[in-house]
């Protein structure tokens, strides 16, 4: 006979924070948002998020564009896996390469290439500075310098060699290796230029360092750096193609991956852990998911996962669950989970973050999440609204609205997040709808907003860190009532 849970499913809506007492130390301007993104044990410091939220593994939300505007935020992207291998590492190296203090110049021409050569490189890689080198390469003998005030387009002829209009070597400022980023950015300001090239004895051209990045770098003094001052990227796999997909991506850079799949407790996913583990060891970081209870848990984190995506059917546009009948309702769903990883950390002395995937549709509901036990959170909806999102804005009446499909649909023909194993390699029916959502347009604007109201939940509950607030934080079960008592009521509100 089916085993039956007498807890009832519940979800975030269904609870609301009970207020500690606020200290004068954890005012909201002193709450720290940092998290654990992966696996450790509690001597040992583990790749964090600066602020606990990650986009996505979807078409619709998570490319390059987003994933550089979350990062410099303090967050996290995880690019998309239904596509070619090749166009992923793409999109994962746009990101690595965007700023990094010390950039290594993948803009590079030799001094016979011509103006048209210099046109098309600039339109693939969008860079307006490219550095001209004896052989064409990022670490050749350095012979000048080209911006957008070396050339005009509509005066200089297409087979103009770039030799001729160059800045060359003699007139350039540049630093020597063994040059500080701070020693080069005074050069930048002293000397009013917007790059300056580092070059070993030989001449070689070793990095460039741009004066955007320093400026980009004191208003986003929370983005997410490696050691080497580049911006974090996440990247998606899938449990069928891994053994080509995973390499290519650490090769970019990627600094974790997650098996992408709607149902995780599965033992196809173990393979694809096993697999990262086997051939990298603990260098290369693996989350895994998605599950719903603490056996699915402890499957994963048993395989290797760094960490574990909860939740399964809670998404807006996701219907696994009247599709498939499997999930749980989400706040169910992470509250028992965090007892498993609690359970797990002082069993093993392994801490292993939970990340808490679908059901959250407002603001608050992030700070439930977390107080919940969720280390950090992943929203679809959320960034699919931005600017900075792949999708198309269109006009309908007079609202702007931003496409959103799910993984699931036909639209996104994702199979191999869906495939039940049974070899036929293709979407048997969507668990997915296709639709819009309202456009809310740049990232950093709303997400300042949604960062200020978990700070203000965090704060009123007595806690200035995450830590404290899985620790401290009260809830209580609502009503239906109490949810309308909470809302606007007996008024009439003005139209704005």
């Amino acid at each position: 006979m089916a085993k039956v849970f007498d807890e009832i499913s519940r979800t975030f809506d269904e609870y609301l924070l009970i207020p500690n007492l606020t200290t004068r130390d954890c005012t909201p301007s002193k709450v720290s948002l940092t998290t654990s993104l992966s696996r450790h044990r509690e001597s040992e410091a583990p790749l964090r998020l600066n602020i606990p939220i990650v986009s996505a593994i979807m078409q619709s939300v998570s490319n390059h564009a987003l994933a550089i505007e979350l990062s410099k935020s303090g967050g996290m992207s995880f690019i998309f896996c239904s596509q070619p291998i090749g166009r992923q590492v793409d999109m994962v190296r746009k990101v690595k390469s965007y700023k990094a203090g010390f950039v290594t110049s993948d803009s590079n021409l030799e001094p016979d290439n011509t103006l048209a050569d210099l046109l098309k490189l600039k339109e693939k890689t969008g860079h307006s500075t490219v550095a001209v080198t004896d052989d064409g390469e990022p670490d050749g003998r350095l012979l000048g310098i080209i911006t957008s005030k070396d050339y005009r387009v509509t005066r200089d002829p297409l087979d103009k060699k770039v030799s001729d209009f160059m800045t060359p070597f003699s007139r350039l400022v540049y630093g020597k290796t063994g040059t500080t980023l701070t020693e080069a950015n005074d050069i930048l300001w002293k000397s009013k230029i917007d790059c300056l090239p580092i070059v070993n004895d030989r001449g070689n051209l070793v990095y460039l360092v741009f004066r955007k990045d320093y400026v980009e770098h004191k208003e986003n003094e929370g983005e997410l750096l490696d050691n080497e001052k580049r911006l974090l990227v996440g990247a998606g796999v899938n449990t069928w193609d891994y053994s080509e997909r995973v390499p290519a991506l650490v090769e970019a850079g990627a600094d974790i991956l997650c098996i992408d799949s709607s149902h995780g407790y599965t033992e196809w996913q173990s393979d694809t852990l096993k697999y990262v583990k086997d051939k990298y060891g603990d260098s290369v970081k693996a989350g895994a998911g998605n599950i719903v209870d603490p056996e699915g848990f402890l499957y994963l984190t048993k395989a290797g996962a760094d960490f574990v995506k909860v939740g399964i059917g809670g998404g807006s546009i996701c219907i696994t669950r009247e599709q498939r009948a499997i999930g749980r309702g989400q706040a169910t769903a992470i509250l028992d989970v965090a007892k498993a990883r609690d359970r797990y950390l002082e069993e093993t002395g392994t801490y292993v973050p939970i990340c808490s995937d679908g059901g959250i549709s407002h603001d608050h509901q992030i700070a439930l999440a977390l107080a919940m036990g969720a280390d950090f959170v992943m929203l679809g909806r959320y960034f699919a609204r931005f600017d900075e999102s792949p999708s198309k804005k269109i006009v309908e009446g007079n609202q702007y609205l931003k496409e959103y499909w799910g993984e699931g649909t036909n639209k996104a023909q994702n199979w191999q997040r869906y495939d039940l194993g049974d070899g036929k390699n293709a979407l048997l029916f969507e668990e997915g709808v296709d639709g819009y959502v309202p456009y809310a347009g740049k990232l950093k604007d709303n997400l300042e907003i949604t960062l200020a109201k978990i700070r203000a939940a965090m704060s009123a509950c007595g806690a200035a860190s995450i830590k404290e607030f899985q620790q401290n934080a009260r809830l209580t079960v609502v009503s239906s009532r109490t949810i309308q008592e909470g809302g606007v009521h007996d008024v009439i509100t003005k139209e704005t």
